[in-house]
């Protein structure tokens, strides 16, 4: 494994991960209010065709970290949608 590869997977990965503390602290505090779900349908747009792209380039990385940030964000995208239900 070369720097190149090792600094993709690791910014993969970093990328992947960083929606887990917002998603912590909605599921602790249960609110959501602010936070905007635009933004997460966004970000699921974006990183669903990064997969897509992988997937086309055969690229492991890119489709193994983009994949579950994909679901990662659509779980936040999902707590968002139930709680703001939950809040109204």
């Amino acid at each position: 494994m070369d720097l190149e590869e090792i600094i993709g997977i690791l910014a993969g990965v970093f990328t992947t991960l960083g929606v887990l503390p917002q998603i912590i602290k909605a599921v602790k505090t249960k609110k959501v209010k602010d936070v905007s779900p635009w933004m997460f349908v966004v970000l699921c747009l974006g990183v669903g065709l990064w997969t897509v792209y992988g997937i086309l380039k055969m690229d492991w990385p890119i489709i193994l970290t983009n994949g579950i940030s994909f679901l990662l964000n659509g779980v936040m995208l999902l707590i968002i949608i139930t709680q703001n239900k939950e809040e109204d």
